[in-house]
């Protein structure tokens, strides 16, 4: 069960890094990505769609580009990254 829990967190932890270098360097087409990340094109592009889904990103003809909700999701990641983690630690104190 926890495998797979830490599986998504690691996939999310990538969708994550492609947003903030699409946020840094857009508009920015996938092989850029895939070099500037060292993550295999396939990758960047399901991160991509994953993004674009959300709302985060959006396809331009020059490469993908943030949305205003990208920039809303950084503002609130550290809060909502310590509530995850305040979580992990009160489930970590009932096994105690």
């Amino acid at each position: 069960m926890l495998k797979k829990m830490k599986d998504e967190i690691e996939l999310l932890s990538r969708h994550i890094d492609v947003a903030r270098a699409v946020v840094k360097y857009q508009p920015i087409g996938i092989m850029k990505l895939s070099d500037m990340l060292a993550l295999a094109p396939h990758r960047i592009r399901y991160s991509l769609h994953i993004l674009e889904q959300m709302g985060y990103i959006r396809a331009s003809p020059d490469g993908a580009v943030a949305t205003s909700q990208a920039s809303q999701m950084f503002a609130d990641l550290d809060g909502d990254l310590e509530d995850l983690i305040r979580l992990l630690n009160e489930m970590k104190k009932t096994n105690s």
